[in-house]
Formats: C-alpha cells, structure tokens, sequence
C-alpha cells in the first residue's frame, strides 16, 4: 500500500451476523496490496463507551467508525481502518474496531468471546475501553462477561498439539500477545494514594494488586487480577474526563477541538502519541513482521477455525502463512535464476564448466533470494526433499533405469502429499524428456555416500505441503535443462560448420575428383585441410569433436571406397592406411570417452558443491531463526522474572512458586534451543 493511497474510511473485515462470523473479501484484498509492515491496534469494551470516536482519533479523523449515540450498538463484528502509519515511515497503521460486548439484543454473548479473542490475536496493540474507575465491577466486565481473559487458553491456543499432560504456561502466549493499554472514560476520581499524586500507569498497577486469602470471594478478585499480570506483561492505562455536557455528546462528530473539555483534548492527544510512538509492528513467533497479505493469512485462518468449531491456534495460523509465502518465495527463486542464467549465458558453451561454474553462481543466489523471502520451513523439508531426491536417484541406478528429475520430484510429491509439487511438475512437463546420456553416465557414478544422506531422512506426510523442499529440485532440473539446451546449441552449431566448411569435398567426391591414381591421398590431404579450419572455429562448444567424428564415420565407407580403386597404392600400402585410419578412429574414440569422464567428473563435483550450499544456507537461516526464538524467550523469561519479584514482594508464596514453575520450564526449553544447528 502506496503512502499516497488512504482508505477513505474503515470497511468491514469480519462481519457477525445470525452467530456467524464471516470475513469480508473486500477488506481482504485491501491487506493483499499492502506490502509494508503492519502496526495493528484494536480496541475492545462494553457497547456505549467511545471506543469508535478514540479510533477515529488515531486515524486523524472526525468521523470514520461510526459513534453510535444511542443506547443501540452500531459496530458489527470488526471494522478495519488502513492508514499511513503518521511517525513510522513506509509503515502502515491498520485500526480494528470491535462489537460492543455485552449487548442485550444479542442475547447469545458467544461470539463477544470470539471477537475479543481475535482482537487479542490480529492487534499488536489491544484497547480495553470501559467507563469510570477501576473497581470490582470492571474487573468482574472482563471477567464474567464471559471470562475473556481468565480463560483465554479455552479461547485460543499456542500449540496445535500441546502435550496431553502439559498446561500451556503463560510464556506461550506472551510470545506473541499485544500490548495491554486500559483506557478509563469519564473518569472522576483524584489520582492520588494516601494523599500523593500517582500516575495513571501506578493506578492501574495498584489496581491490579492481589488480596491474600484462598476464600471464593478472594479467589474470584484476583483471577482476572492475576490473569492480566501474566498474559499482558506489558501494560499501560490511560484516563480520560467527559469530553463534553451529556446531551452533547452525540455531536462528538461535528464538534472542534476548543469545544470540547481541555483536559480530554489533551489527554486524547496523549493517548494518540503513545500509540503512534509506541505501538510495534505485529510480529509472530520467531520475530517475523507482519505485513498486508499476512494479516489477511491470520484473519483467514483464525476464522476458519472459529467457523469449523476449533480453537484459533498460532501455530497452525504460522504454519498455513508459512505454506502460502514459501510456495511463493520457490517461484521467486527460480524465476531469479532463470532471469540470471538467461542473462549470463550464451550457448553454446566452449566447455561443461563453463556452465556449470554459471550455474553455481546462479543456483547460490537463487537460494539467497528463497531464503530471504521464506520462514519456517517445519522439519527442515528444505533439506529433507534434497535427501529424498538425492535417494531417488540411487535407487533408480541400483535398479537399473535412467534418473530422471520428472520421476524424483513425483515421488518426492507423494511423499510429502504435496499438491503444488504436482502441480509444477505438470507445468514443467513438457520441458522434460530424456535426460542426456552424459548426464546418465555422470549420475550413475555417483559417490554413494548420498545415499547414506538419504536414507537417513525420515519421511513425513504434510497436509498440502509446499514449497522449501521445490528449491533443490528445481534447480537441479533447470541446470539439467540449460545442459541439454547447451549440447543442442553446440550440436547445431557444429553441423552447420561441418556442412558448410564440407560441402565443396562432397561436391568434388560426387564429381569423380578424387577417383584417380593418387586420389586418396589428395582427398586426404583436404580433409586434413577442413578439418583444421573447422576446429579453428570458435564457440563450437562441448559438443564439437563428438560431432566432428561423428560426420567423419559417417564418411568412412566413401573413403574407404576411394582407397580401394586408388590404382597408384599396393595392397601392402593399403593395408597399413586400413590400420593407420583405425588406430586414429581409436584415438578419437578414446579422447572422447576422456572427455565423457571429465564431465562426469564435473557433474559430481557440481552436485556435491550444490548440495553443501543448500545445507550451508539453510543451516545459516536455522541459526538466524534460533537466534530470534532465544531472544523472544530471553523477553519472557525477563517479564515473569519481573512478575515473580512482584509476587514476591506482595507476599504471595504460591503463586510465587507457580510462576517458578514455569520459569524453569522455560529455562530448559532455552537450554534445548541454545544448542547448535545441525542439519541431519
């Protein structure tokens, strides 16, 4: 999304009607062109408390979501605002307004659960907007209507298989939880404790202070207390006064700043510039950056999963992201090297190496350019696939058959039940055919050490899997293309030399030149003569003497002719040219097969070079995607280090050694992941 380009006001994303949610694919194909990151704020409390005119604030308008001045809730499911993000440059604000909860008309409140769920899980930033103070009864608004917070592990989950006996800790949430920002409408009270001045941030801290005591009534006080201590480590609270006299509140739209109270004038600008400066790009685990097409993934999946009656789960969320832009991030990849190669190329090569050292160049970038534009790449399938073609190969030598890269990626497709494998394959196809005998020969001679890497491999079906484990296969099949297209260049090349550089001897052997005494001889001391001008040729490329013998065997039986009715030789003289054109066609024979070895030789040391890349960069992007996993882990382990000391401090023993708990679960789990990659 171009920072010129504004929505000129919010549309609908996801819309709740008759108990269903459904996503508005209008909205979606908004968040498909935004290419930027994405700063995601949602705002979420009781219908009839201004949630719409703070949202309109922060998109720098008067009017946009609608206010509703009735005692009527007028959000419907979520609404989304698309706006240049106003201090974060090449960055969009995207502002989702939700259903007012606890509306009467609705009767069934099962789907405020659903909406208050998704608002936690799209926002990088969440809004919790009520009225007054906070006093038992806005917790009791959390908690009861219908246990948003305390039980948000029925609402969604981290895992998609967590451990039957294991809770889900707080940890895996706060990974990818938003920011908690209270904001208090209306707000009459002095702050001040014991007669000194607090902070809005110390009110909401006191407020969410623990009562000892393990009663019902102290339990029910502190759960939603003690829930939003540790599932929203990061919190802030903003209060605001009446904007303006009761009646008047329903021209909020209409009415200029200096007609509204001071104090809310400020302490809405207040609340905008903590937003804008503060809010973070919406990251998923592992540190990625959301941006346009990947809310539309999140919002996608979650609501899929609402609507099939499962729990919306982050993993399955980054998994199904992970699918769609590593399909995509394969295709980058091998349009780029096909872009390269067409550029850098120019057939026929004058040798294999040649070639090959273009296609190493190539090949490396190409996986740079999936490496970059991918993530997650579950089980290492990347390298797992390159292990099971590697194994397809062999197994097609040991059996006797020719290696073809059609029939390897097929069954590689079968193993890993991948529909988008088949359907390259199938797009690919008529590009295929018979892998050239040189090929042939260089694969059968394959170190067999790649096999003991592919057997090694374990075999695992992904449901519509994608993508990472293409590369390999691609490529490879696209240097076996460009071989091919190389031979076939050198081939037409070199004939066409041959019969223009040829075509006066064969006119003067149709014309009785050489049928005299002394004609062999003549004829001879020519073909010398052509065949030097034709190797002084240049660009003929690797196929020019295969070519070259190839013409002159097929010359042989008029030669031979010639050399038969030459009268001027005996038949001692005969003979001794009979044996010296033999030993010189066993020469050629030879330097040809020496040739057919060095390229062998060349095609294994390029293979062995391209599966060491492969396995250097995704060990690298391992290490990379471990570092960020250590470094989300390391923030947790910080904040419930923080929230234990708290605990502490309070006096609260159990709860104190709960957390404990938890922290040495993920100190283990820290432990585990500070290992060093290796690739199986």
């Amino acid at each position: 999304m171009a920072t010129d380009i504004q929505m000129p006001g919010p549309v609908c994303l996801i819309e709740n009607t008759n108990t269903q949610l459904v996503v508005n694919p209008e909205a979606l194909k908004i968040l498909s062109a935004i290419t930027q990151p994405v700063v995601v704020v949602a705002i979420v409390g009781l219908y009839r408390t201004g949630k719409s005119y703070l949202m309109n604030k922060l998109a720098g308008q008067k009017k946009g979501f609608s206010l509703g001045s009735t005692v009527q809730s007028h959000t419907k499911g979520i609404w989304m605002w698309c706006v240049p993000h106003p201090e974060k440059p090449n960055h969009t604000l995207v502002l989702l307004d939700t259903e007012g909860l606890g509306d009467v008309e609705k009767g069934d409140n099962q789907n405020d659960s659903w909406i208050f769920a998704l608002a936690i899980l799209l926002s990088s930033t969440f809004v919790y907007n009520s009225m007054g103070t906070i006093n038992q009864q806005a917790m009791d608004q959390l908690h009861l209507l219908p246990s948003y917070v305390t039980e948000l592990t029925d609402k969604i989950r981290a895992k998609s298989s967590p451990d039957a006996n294991e809770v889900e800790d707080s940890a895996d949430f706060v990974s990818f939880f938003p920011d908690f920002v209270w904001t208090l409408r209306d707000f009459s009270l002095e702050l001040e404790v014991n007669g000194q001045p607090i902070s809005a941030d110390e009110y909401l801290q006191n407020s969410l202070k623990l009562k000892q005591g393990t009663s019902p009534k102290e339990e029910k006080f502190n759960l939603p207390r003690l829930c939003i201590r540790k599932f929203f480590p990061k919190k802030k609270c903003f209060i605001f006064d009446r904007p303006t006299h009761r009646k008047k509140l329903g021209q909020l739209e209409t009415m200029h700043d200096d007609e509204l109270d001071p104090e809310f004038v400020q302490q809405a600008a207040d609340f905008c510039s903590y937003i804008f400066t503060n809010s973070k790009v919406k990251t998923l685990s592992g540190g990625i950056q959301v941006n346009g097409p990947r809310l539309e993934t999140l919002v996608l999946t979650y609501v899929d999963a609402i609507s099939s009656g499962d729990l919306p789960c982050m993993e399955n969320a980054v998994l199904a992201l992970a699918q769609i832009e590593n399909s995509a991030a394969v295709q980058k990849a091998i349009a780029y090297y096909d872009q390269q190669m067409a550029q850098k190329v120019q057939l026929p090569t004058e040798t294999l190496q040649e070639l090959l050292d273009l296609h190493i160049v190539s090949e490396k970038e190409a996986i740079e350019v999936f490496i970059k534009n991918s993530f997650k790449d579950v089980d290492h399938l990347f390298q797992k696939e390159l292990a099971n073609l590697v194994l397809t190969y062999v197994n097609a030598i040991s059996s006797g058959d020719l290696p073809c890269m059609e029939n390897a990626v097929l069954a590689s497709a079968q193993i890993e039940n991948s529909a988008a494998v088949q359907k390259d394959v199938a797009h690919y196809d008529r590009q295929m055919g018979n892998i050239n005998a040189n090929i042939k020969l260089a694969i059968s001679a394959m170190n067999f050490s790649s096999k003991e890497k592919g057997t090694s491999v374990e075999r695992q079906d992904q449901e519509e899997g994608c993508g990472p484990a293409e590369v390999p296969a691609q490529l490879e099949k696209r240097r076996d293309d460009f071989c091919k297209e190389n031979m076939k260049a050198s081939s037409d090349r070199c004939s066409a030399l041959l019969k223009d550089i040829f075509h006066p001897l064969e006119e003067e052997i149709k014309q009785g030149v050489y049928s005299k005494p002394g004609g062999y001889h003549l004829l001879m001391q020519t073909m010398h003569e052509l065949k030097q001008k034709y190797l002084q040729e240049p660009r003929k490329g690797i196929q020019s003497e295969e070519v070259l013998q190839t013409y002159l065997r097929s010359k042989e039986s008029v030669t031979d002719a010639i050399l038969q009715t030459d009268q001027s030789l005996t038949e001692k003289e005969k003979e001794i040219e009979v044996q010296r054109v033999k030993a010189e066609s066993a020469e050629a024979a030879a330097k040809m097969l020496e040739e057919m070895q060095k390229k062998n030789q060349q095609m294994m040391e390029e293979k062995e070079k391209s599966y060491q890349e492969h396995v250097k960069q995704l060990t690298e992007k391992m290490e990379q995607e471990r570092a960020q996993l250590m470094a989300e882990q390391e923030r947790a382990m910080a904040l419930k280090l923080q929230e234990q000391a708290l605990l502490l401090k309070e006096g609260f023993q159990n709860e104190s050694r709960q957390l404990q708990r938890e922290i040495e679960n993920l100190k283990n789990n820290m432990a585990r992941k500070k290992k060093k990659c290796v690739i199986s």
